[in-house]
């Protein structure tokens, strides 16, 4: 449809040209075009002229010129589908989709049948997963275009995406009618292997296994179709056949798993004896592959584990096998397996310390064992002592390895996992720095020390160690973030968080939260690319995947780790001060160390500061180099810069962490944690039936958790305590609490809870903190409770106890220092190694030592 302003031929021709250059990204040459019509008095307002020379400058950066440009020209010619579909793209490339859909709409108002609206609306709608309007828009391409292979592909995708299954197969079916097929059309494979995966979702198996052995000819992709047919015909209970195509897969590769697993079950082999006959018939067969040596140790046990499990680790002991421990780790839950392992590595060492062997009275015509056997052997022990707590017989072991060979990186790297696990991390930062020097271009090496320096909060240390392998001219801090260098940046939110540098914490938990952002846009690129390629089974697990991306442990930690701060900047409200003396425990500290120390933090701050005005000046230098760039083409807005200040000075912290909250909530409803700080949130905010919502939630996956029993007494309390209450609001608060509570009172419940979990420190310390909280006078025995840590308690953890210290410390129980004093030096029994419970020699025993935040 023309515009209500159309252009003469000459100028009409000059539009064209703006157009051919927009699409070959010579925007300079646009703009000069734009400015040959613009520049005549007539046209001087002429709309899609306008619009385009917007969407140009916006190609350029210049976003603001651009808004302009494209309403003034929307204004004066309402009636374009050029205008609209311009203001959608430059909404879009605001990453302002449901904007942008609504400007597609109205361009569609105009010309309904606009192939590349409709293209580019398609797109923003399976991008924000508007499936029926999906399926609408495919509809209408398939319409026009009939004889486009993608306009069918789009169509089936959006009734498979509804879960329509029956209306996707039929369109898959009419279009293959239509198809002629080549010989090695990689191509028609896929698409017949994707019709497949639609029947298979669909629960038709015998119809896909039917389909699968009728094109079987076509299908290109060999590997997938055994293991399709394998999962078929195990649902369909056609065991010979699936066994005879199992063992096919095992001969193909006999170091998968699955293979065997499938194969198990087509024999319908149940029995030990049987599985370790099919074992020792693969292995024989294929005497250089590990899984059937190891899968027999999965499920045999006592002497007959013994004898598989002695082959197995003198094989790999011999070989020198370094990551061994991990491979037997899985067995570990297992008490019985774990002393035959044990009785065996000490009986090596013992013998190849006498003679050389394995064995104590084997043949001595045969050849020795290597001399790094007994390494490997001290190596294996270390990890073994160091995996079930005995951190002395660990460091001892590891030590005699690094005395039999001095230079081998992997010892050094393993003490310091050991005093890790002690809570000795200076003492582990060293020992991985050591190791670090004695292979400088080991970029694994490098990320570990880089990893242990953070977790002993030397933040500069780490990026100094990590800029050895950063790009050269940008500070290593940046070039991670611009990698998406995740592992870095959530350590690097931990030490802040410990250091109480909440601005900075945030800044890095903020960019966590960007890259996950990121990804998910990126997947715009693969919405036309995977359909016009035929990649359409990696397409749909694209999509699954994209879906569920923030249930990753990433994002997971750094939202808990953003809640926590919120939490806390709303309890505490942040000050220039508050954050400049938490570094200062002016407490532990005399006067002359008091002032050392903040002339110290000045010298550090005014580092800092110049650091800052560095960086500063190199971004200005940038900036104004991409502004001379011809071809400056932003793939998406800029992002707003994020300032450590003034994320810690939010005005509101609580509506800041629900933004980390509710992808939790949507993804991770399983874990326990997401409905703790969703209480948490809730109960700050005062929203009751919020907090009922995470309290059932909590309640329903796990009751007996401690950190949900405390917020579900608190919840209690909290309810018991208010009385002005709307009508509806307090008939459900009773309903759904007296259906938690059963009518028994709040202290009855929490020895419930006691009485269900009993000898578990975590839940002592969480029933004893909440036993005081109901009454105060039951102090001594609340804190009595909150510190068992003798031999017959489960749960005894490093981490549990320095949370304990903490607590008291804090005050949670009241004014207890001779308890704190006294929990602290029974702690230091248990993990002598552990900095969190030294006392220092000239520490007063009436002020405990709480060291929570070197842990």
């Amino acid at each position: 449809m023309p515009s209500i302003n159309p252009l003469p031929p000459k100028e009409n021709a000059l539009f064209k040209r703006i157009l051919k250059c927009y699409e070959q990204k010579q925007y300079k040459s646009g703009l000069k075009f734009a400015k040959q019509i613009l520049t005549n008095v007539k046209f001087a307002e002429h709309g899609e002229t306008l619009a385009m020379k917007g969407l140009t400058l916006n190609c350029l950066g210049r976003k603001e010129e651009a808004y302009d440009y494209v309403r003034r020209g929307l204004r004066n010619d309402l009636k374009s589908h050029v205008c609209w579909h311009v203001y959608g793209l430059l909404q879009r490339s605001d990453r302002k989709y449901e904007e942008a859909i609504k400007c597609y709409r109205h361009a569609l108002k105009w010309d309904k049948d606009n192939l590349q609206i409709l293209r580019d609306l398609s797109l923003l709608q399976i991008q924000m997963r508007d499936l029926e309007g999906y399926k609408d828009t495919r509809y209408q391409l398939l319409v026009l275009r009939p004889g486009q292979r993608v306009s069918w592909i789009g169509f089936a995708m959006a009734y498979h995406l509804l879960k329509d299954y029956t209306m996707a197969i039929r369109v898959l079916d009419e279009f293959r009618k239509t198809q002629s097929v080549k010989q090695y059309d990689y191509e028609h494979s896929e698409l017949l292997l994707y019709e497949n995966l639609v029947m298979r979702e669909a629960g038709l198996y015998q119809e896909a296994l039917d389909f699968l052995n009728e094109y079987n000819e076509y299908l290109l992709d060999r590997l997938s179709v055994n293991e399709i047919k394998v999962e078929l015909l195990l649902k369909l209970n056609r065991q010979e056949e699936a066994k005879k195509i199992a063992n096919n897969l095992i001969d193909r590769n006999p170091e998968n798993w699955a293979y065997y697993r499938q194969f198990e079950d087509a024999a319908q082999i149940s029995c030990s004896e049987e599985r370790c006959k099919l074992y020792c018939e693969k292995e024989s067969k294929f005497p250089r592959a590990t899984t059937p040596k190891w899968l027999p140790l999965t499920f045999t046990t006592g002497e007959k584990f013994r004898s598989v499990a002695d082959v197995f680790l003198k094989t790999s002991i011999r070989k020198g096998v370094p990551p061994l421990f991990v491979i037997m780790r899985p067995l570990y839950n297992q008490a019985e397996k774990v002393k035959i392992i044990e009785e065996l590595i000490l009986g090596y060492v013992k013998n190849l310390k006498d003679s050389d062997y394995f064995e104590a009275n084997c043949d001595t015509s045969e050849e020795k064992e290597p001399a790094t056997a007994l390494l490997w052997t001290y190596y294996y022990l270390a990890q073994h002592y160091d995996y079930i707590g005995q951190t002395r017989l660990a460091l001892q072991h590891i030590d005699l390895a690094i005395e039999h060979t001095p230079l081998l990186i992997e010892l050094y790297v393993l003490k310091a996992k050991i005093f890790k696990h002690a809570g000795d991390i200076e003492e582990s930062v060293r020992l991985m720095d050591e190791a670090q020097s004695l292979d400088t271009a080991d970029r694994y090496i490098n990320s570990k020390c880089a990893k242990y320096m953070l977790k002993a909060n030397l933040i500069q240390e780490a990026a100094d160690m990590s800029s050895k392998f950063t790009r050269e001219g940008v500070s290593a801090m940046e070039n991670l973030n611009e990698m998406q260098c995740m592992w870095f940046q959530t350590e690097c939110a931990s030490s802040y968080q410990r250091l109480g540098k909440w601005g900075e914490a945030l800044k890095k938990c903020h960019e966590i939260d960007r890259h996950f952002s990121e990804i998910i846009e990126d997947q715009f690129d693969f919405h036309t690319y995977c359909m016009r390629k035929m990649t359409l089974r990696a397409y749909v697990e694209l999509l699954q995947l994209e879906d569920k991306l923030r249930m990753h442990p990433f994002y997971v930690k750094a939202a808990h780790i953003a809640i926590e701060i919120y939490l806390h900047l709303h309890d505490h409200p942040w000050t220039p001060e508050s954050e400049q003396n938490n570094d200062l425990d002016s407490e532990n500290l005399s006067a002359a160390e008091l002032r050392k120390l903040k002339r110290k933090q000045k010298k550090k701050e005014r580092k800092a500061e110049e650091e800052r005005e560095k960086q500063l000046a190199e971004q200005k230098r940038k900036d104004q180099q991409s502004k001379k760039s011809q071809d400056n083409d932003l793939d998406g807005p800029k992002e707003e810069e994020l300032i450590p200040e003034e994320l810690a000075k939010t005005d509101n912290p609580l509506e800041c962490a629900i933004k980390f909250l509710k992808p939790l909530q949507l993804l991770n409803p399983n874990l326990i944690g997401t409905h703790v700080v969703a209480y948490e949130i809730y109960s700050r905010k005062g929203k009751l039936l919020l907090m009922l919502q995470s309290v059932k939630r909590g309640y329903q996956l796990n009751k007996d958790d401690p950190h949900f029993h405390v917020c579900f007494i608190k919840f209690l309390l909290h309810v018991k305590g208010v009385k002005d209450l709307d009508g509806g609001v307090k008939t459900v608060i009773e309903q759904e609490v007296n259906k938690l509570t059963e009518n028994k009172p709040i202290n009855k419940i929490n020895q419930e809870f006691l009485d269900r979990n009993s000898s578990s420190l975590p839940h002592y310390f969480a029933g004893g903190q909440m036993m005081y909280l109901i009454d105060p006078s039951t102090k001594e025995l609340a804190v009595k409770l909150a510190t068992s840590v003798s031999s017959n308690i489960k749960g005894v953890t490093r981490t549990t106890s320095i949370d304990i210290l903490d607590s008291l410390c804090k005050g949670d129980f009241g004014p207890c220092e001779k308890e704190a004093t006294d929990f602290q030096a029974q702690c230091h029994n248990l993990f002598p190694y552990a900095t969190a419970f030294i006392i220092p020699a000239n520490n007063n025993t009436s002020e405990p030592l709480s060291n929570g935040s070197a842990s």
